[in-house]
């Protein structure tokens, strides 16, 4: 059963699960589950996703219960008018805040402007020796996105050297290496944690939360953080 955070007669809002395809693609094959699929059986009704999160994201991930609130959900999201934080744990000791402004490149080659703000919550050391270090760092980050270019808190964290643990390809392949065989971790620490908007026909407004899931708990506690 799918967690859902919020449900009236318009939209749905789950925790998505890390690991899990929101419909079906074509370059994702091998999967046989999709968040479409599960939240339509389970609630009984169709439903159209008003946005995107990668496969390996976990967290909030809105649902309109009918076509004419879906366009008005893609339209705030188009307009940059709903707020997204995401919460990830990052190779390394971040700045205490820091705005990262970095176009990215759309598959056709053409560069799109990318903007995003994050803090440093807390910051972490474990006694595990990594390359010529004698220790490991690492740092929870609070992230919000200003656009919405894909697996922009992906590159972006790559770009400044603080890749997101867990990430392929943008990650550091040493690093999640290391995860996956001393700890048996393979699920890339990023979680959409808050959304806030206004309503598109109440026009109540919102501020969702989505708890952490057990796999980001697990990492959370282990690097002291």
């Amino acid at each position: 059963m799918l967690e859902i955070i919020f449900q009236d007669e318009h939209l749905v809002a789950i925790n998505k699960p890390h690991g899990l395809l929101v419909h079906q693609s074509p370059i994702a094959r091998d999967a046989e589950e999709f968040a479409l699929q599960l939240l339509r059986d389970q609630i009984g009704q169709n439903v159209w996703p008003a946005h995107r999160l990668d496969r390996k994201t976990g967290g909030l991930l809105l649902f309109a219960l009918n076509k004419e609130v879906n366009a008005l959900l893609q339209g705030l999201f188009r307009d940059n008018k709903i707020k997204k934080r995401y919460l990830a744990i990052v190779r390394g000791f971040t700045p205490d805040e820091m705005e990262i402004d970095y176009p990215l490149k759309k598959e056709n080659g053409v560069l799109q402007e990318a903007f995003t703000r994050f803090k440093t919550l807390k910051k972490g050391e474990i006694d595990v020796a990594f390359g010529n270090h004698a220790s490991s760092r690492y740092s929870l980050v609070e992230a919000a996105p200003e656009t919405g270019r894909m697996h922009q808190l992906r590159k972006h964290f790559a770009h400044i050297n603080h890749p997101i643990i867990g990430d392929r390809p943008h990650g550091c392949n040493k690093q999640n290496k290391l995860f996956k065989e001393t700890w048996e971790m393979d699920t890339m620490l990023l979680h959409a944690s808050e959304l806030e908007f206004e309503h598109p026909v109440t026009h109540q407004k919102f501020h969702f939360t989505a708890p952490l899931q057990s796999e980001f708990l697990r990492m959370k506690t282990m690097l002291n953080l």
